[in-house]
């Protein structure tokens, strides 16, 4: 299973980044293989639609799983739409955020969590 983590670094010991659309990476862990891959998320200084651009770029990287802090409606609807599961409660670094989703203590969502352009505050 590939596991995408909203990051403000490359790594799995980068700080974990609240901000879905507007995070600096996507850090993917394969949970089968324990691959890592970054990616740099190119909407973060978009003037507007960063979660539309953040949310067609995790589903290129074929993820199906997101720990993230916030979603807004239209990144989470085009997330549900290509079956990528929303979980929040993410902090601390990346790694820490993978075992915890592993272990049960994340928190998923079946709707989102932020309203419209709330990551341009």
């Amino acid at each position: 299973m590939r596991i995408c983590v909203t990051s403000k670094g490359k790594s799995l010991d980068s700080v974990v980044d609240p901000s879905f659309g507007r995070c600096a990476y996507f850090v993917v862990v394969d949970s089968e293989s324990g691959s890592v891959e970054s990616l740099v998320n190119e909407g973060v200084d978009a003037a507007g639609g960063a979660g539309i651009r953040a949310a067609e770029a995790i589903a290129n990287l074929e993820a199906e799983v997101l720990l993230t802090g916030s979603v807004g409606p239209n990144a989470f609807s085009i997330l549900s739409e290509v079956g990528i599961t929303v979980w929040v409660g993410v902090n601390g670094t990346v790694k820490n955020s993978f075992r915890e989703y592993l272990e049960g203590r994340l928190e998923s969502i079946s709707a989102p969590n932020a309203s419209v352009h709330e990551g341009m505050k």
